[in-house]
């Protein structure tokens, strides 16, 4: 990469016991959190996004003028890694990248990067140069682990050694994906999405404990179709909001599948006993 970095129970209960409710919370885009301090520079809060795209400058600033030697560049298409993520979360907070954050420098970020420069009078190359980084830092604020790790998909990183033997639902919170493994070897993987900062999905060893098809959140009266209990209240389920907002949204907690086909497909392989690992 061209540039330096930047910083680099289990509890079987009774069905009739059981109290759920994941309903998916919408997030918004500073996480649902307060804003995190900036160590490298002030920046104001979250600019409302304007009817052109993106988050208008400040009141009264006026727009860059591109220097008259090309400034230069530190990221590019083609390059990954968590600076990478930081520049999509940043990009995410001004309405520029609506997706959360893959790590990879790709079509749909270089797209991004160019309205944000053509909006503020800078050349138009999809490249994150000095200028760029610059007036993106002084728009934004410091992203925190949920929008860097948390709200978007990837491929799905190498399994955790507490799946390799047995059956085992293998739930990656970095990469957010759900394995179904036996002893060791991978039969489907499919993208999820978890619960909020303030409620989060529980992480450790756990087992499959019941099992509702067609359960409804007594807590919130919502849909959890396929619905396999782990811990408490939290489910591996499909969820029709996942499906329609992708990463924009959370759950309370519950492990979220957007692929209604998988999980009717995994619902019927899984079986209270099986193992469920979620880790980091």
């Amino acid at each position: 990469m061209r540039g330096v970095g930047l910083r680099s129970a289990v509890g079987v209960v009774l069905a009739a016991a059981v109290v759920s409710g994941c309903r998916a919370q919408a997030v918004d885009r500073d996480g649902g959190r307060p804003p995190v301090q900036v160590t490298r520079t002030a920046a104001p809060s979250q600019p409302a996004p304007d009817r052109t795209g993106g988050a208008d400058d400040k009141a009264g600033e006026p727009s860059a003028r591109p220097s008259a030697r090309p400034a230069r560049v530190l990221w590019s298409r083609g390059d990954d890694g968590r600076d990478v993520r930081e520049i999509q979360a940043r990009l995410r907070q001004v309405a520029w990248l609506f997706e959360g954050p893959t790590g990879t420098y790709d079509a749909t970020t270089e797209e991004a990067v160019k309205g944000f420069q053509g909006k503020r009078g800078l050349p138009r190359t999809g490249s994150m140069d000095t200028v760029t980084w610059q007036r993106l830092l002084g728009m934004t604020r410091e992203p925190g682990r949920w929008e860097l790790y948390l709200m978007g998909g990837q491929e799905a990183d190498a399994p955790d050694a507490r799946c390799m033997t047995g059956r085992v639902l293998c739930i990656s919170k970095e990469s957010r994906t759900l394995r179904w493994m036996i002893d060791g070897r991978t039969l489907t993987t499919v993208p999820v999405r978890f619960g909020s900062e303030y409620t989060p999905t529980r992480e450790g060893v756990f087992e499959v404990y019941w099992k509702s098809r067609h359960h409804v959140s007594t807590l919130y009266d919502s849909p959890m179709p396929y619905a396999m209990f782990f811990s408490g209240g939290q489910a591996v389920h499909y969820s029709a909001d996942f499906a329609a907002r992708g990463y924009a949204g959370a759950s309370h907690g519950c492990v979220n599948v957007r692929d209604e086909a998988a999980i009717s497909d995994l619902f019927g392989q899984v079986r209270n006993g099986d193992k469920v690992v979620v880790h980091w």
